[in-house]
């Protein structure tokens, strides 16, 4: 039996997908941190790294796409409320030994719900902006490992992902 902390809070008594109610709950300072991983051949990288791939900066527009994800996740995912984020960083670590760039996303606002799903998709974003401007020469690419590594704030208090 599940009680009302573990229920799935997007839907109704009847089952209805709806909106939660967050008018009640108090304002607090609220932070939330993915990463994710996207895995490619070593010349991808090389590309990436020595700033030579055709479409440009790949990581720096990566990192513009990633914020503006984190900007717009309430039109992308359908039960988000808008939120008024007061900052959004966006870092990338090239991994030459996996052949893999690793994004972690950083969002953070003062508000009544959370920012997890700001932060996931400002990460999604991002790779799946690495992987539109690499993927004339490596197809094959692979984005993983997409998770949120921790949050704070709110209710529920802080929360940090086993390793």
């Amino acid at each position: 039996m599940q009680t009302s902390d573990d229920s799935l809070t997007h839907f109704d008594a009847a089952g209805r997908a709806h909106m939660v109610d967050v008018g009640t709950k108090a304002e607090t300072h609220r932070v939330a941190v993915a990463r994710g991983t996207i895995r490619m051949k070593p010349e991808t990288l090389a590309l990436v790294r020595d700033g030579s791939a055709k479409k440009g900066d790949v990581i720096g527009v990566a990192r513009i796409a990633a914020i503006q994800g984190a900007k717009r996740t309430s039109d992308l995912i359908p039960l988000c409320h808008p939120i008024s984020l007061t900052r959004v960083a966006v870092e990338f670590e090239l991994d030459d030994a996996s052949n893999a760039i690793h994004c972690t996303a950083t969002a953070e606002c003062e508000g009544r719900t959370g920012v997890e799903m700001e932060a996931l998709t400002a990460v999604q974003v991002g790779l799946l902006t690495i992987y539109d401007m690499c993927k004339a020469v490596d197809r094959g690419m692979v984005i993983d490992a997409v998770r949120l590594l921790e949050k704070r704030g709110g209710k529920s208090g802080s929360w940090v992902a086993r390793k």
